[in-house]
């Protein structure tokens, strides 16, 4: 299966503030804790660490929630 992102392509996403731009700066493919929350990531469910354009906050996400820009 083919990766949907690679480390360093610009992303957009949804988040309460509206949308976000960002970089891809990892793949998850373990679980891990960032900022507080568990991110329940694994090889066959990987989430994707990105870092936000404007504020240059990480956060994790999973590649439905991201789209190319």
């Amino acid at each position: 299966m083919k990766d949907a992102f690679n480390v360093g392509d610009k992303v957009q996403w949804h988040s309460p503030q509206g949308i976000v731009q960002g970089t891809i700066k990892k793949k998850l493919t373990a679980p891990v804790t960032i900022k507080g929350h568990h991110v329940a990531a694994s090889p066959d469910n990987p989430e994707y660490l990105v870092v936000s354009d404007e504020t240059g906050a990480e956060a994790a996400h999973k590649a439905t929630a991201l789209t190319k820009v």
